[in-house]
């Protein structure tokens, strides 16, 4: 019996595989979605506060790209999984002097509407998702492999096969920051810690909140509790690491800066590595081969420019990853864009494809 071939298969069950699954299912059926966990989103994106907002600043490439994703994202989330975003507004609380100084600063720079509101300033786009409902409505429709750790990919010339048993035409890694599949150095994924708590309280909050750590609006939980989410982002780190108590009195006392809550439970705590790249892009399009365009360009190590276009790429061997902190922003928009360059030729944009990151690992030396 001959085994089947895929059109696609996608590694890695979190915001970015969940969404270029979502995408790729309105213009192939044959579609496999593969994860090592016993269902999507139980890694770092099942861990994530999921809060978006808008991202402040002076004008720069990054924060074009954020807030070109939020504006997508929040339509996307609320035209395809209504029951799971919660549009409420966010007051964004500078954390001292210095910081209202550099908000005012970047007024003339605002991009979305806001008015002063408490000891803050209230942004109506600020959004917070359910993570975990997210990820299954986007894939839903796509058949998966759970349970199920990729160790060994090989490109036998015509497909991609996967533990010497999934075959498939084309192979799209989202794997977070477990990048082992991807035998390139220049692909430099760190992780940076990030946590979530979920708690009752007697208080109530009717928006979202962001200091230094970021409070979801609240919901009644019973009689006379309610339930809401503190999270956070915080250093890179080399090693994996567990949530402990140290952790949540971190977020507890920082949110008790933000607003009062008494009579606090702890009912849940979720931790995750997330993917970020060295220079907070993303990291999006055809994976590199650095050897073989190494082996045709050897001047590249003395500076010499070759046109992208010219360097070497594995087949049918596509990234999306490193979206760190803000990958329930970023993953929808950048989903589509990976998935109309795939099928349409529609070229994406500079800032996020691995040319970057390759150039500069050969400029450092190799």
């Amino acid at each position: 019996m001959s085994m089947k071939i895929y059109d696609f298969v996608i590694v890695g069950g979190g915001i970015c595989g969940c969404s270029v699954a979502y995408h790729l299912r309105q213009h192939y059926e044959n579609i496999l979605l593969v994860d090592k966990l016993d269902g999507v989103s139980k890694g770092a994106s099942g861990a994530a506060g999921a809060f978006l907002s808008p991202l402040l600043g002076k004008p720069n490439k990054f924060k074009t790209l954020v807030n070109k994703a939020l504006l997508f994202s929040i339509d996307f989330y609320k035209q395809h999984t209504a029951n799971f975003i919660d549009n409420c507004g966010t007051i964004r609380i500078p954390k001292d002097s210095t910081d209202e100084e550099k908000f005012q600063s970047y007024i003339p720079f605002m991009e979305f509407p806001f008015e002063k509101v408490e000891n803050g300033y209230l942004f109506k786009i600020g959004s917070v998702v359910n993570s975990s409902s997210i990820c299954e409505t986007l894939s839903k429709d796509t058949p998966k492999q759970l349970n199920y750790e990729v160790t060994k990919m090989i490109y036998d010339g015509n497909y991609w096969v996967l533990n010497d048993e999934i075959i498939t035409k084309n192979l799209i890694l989202s794997t977070g920051a477990n990048t082992k599949l991807i035998k390139e150095a220049f692909v430099n994924i760190r992780a940076i810690w990030g946590q979530r708590i979920d708690i009752t309280t007697t208080n109530s909050t009717t928006v979202n909140y962001h200091k230094e750590c970021s409070i979801s609006r609240s919901v009644p939980f019973g009689d006379t509790l309610n339930q809401l989410s503190i999270g956070a982002t915080h250093h890179r780190f080399e090693e994996n690491r567990e949530v402990n108590d140290e952790d949540t009195k971190e977020l507890l006392l920082k949110a008790s800066d933000i607003t009062n809550l008494e009579n606090i439970e702890v009912i849940a705590r979720h931790g995750g590595a997330r993917a970020s790249s060295s220079d907070y892009f993303p990291i999006v399009g055809e994976v590199i081969n650095s050897n073989a365009t190494l082996n045709e360009f050897p001047y590249l190590k003395n500076g010499t420019h070759v046109n992208p276009s010219r360097f070497s790429r594995y087949p049918n061997l596509f990234i999306l990853n490193g979206v760190g902190g803000r990958g329930f922003v970023l993953s929808p928009y950048l989903a589509k864009n990976l998935v109309e360059h795939i099928i349409d030729g529609k070229p994406l944009i500079e800032e996020i494809i691995p040319d970057r990151l390759f150039q500069r690992w050969v400029k450092k030396g190799v």
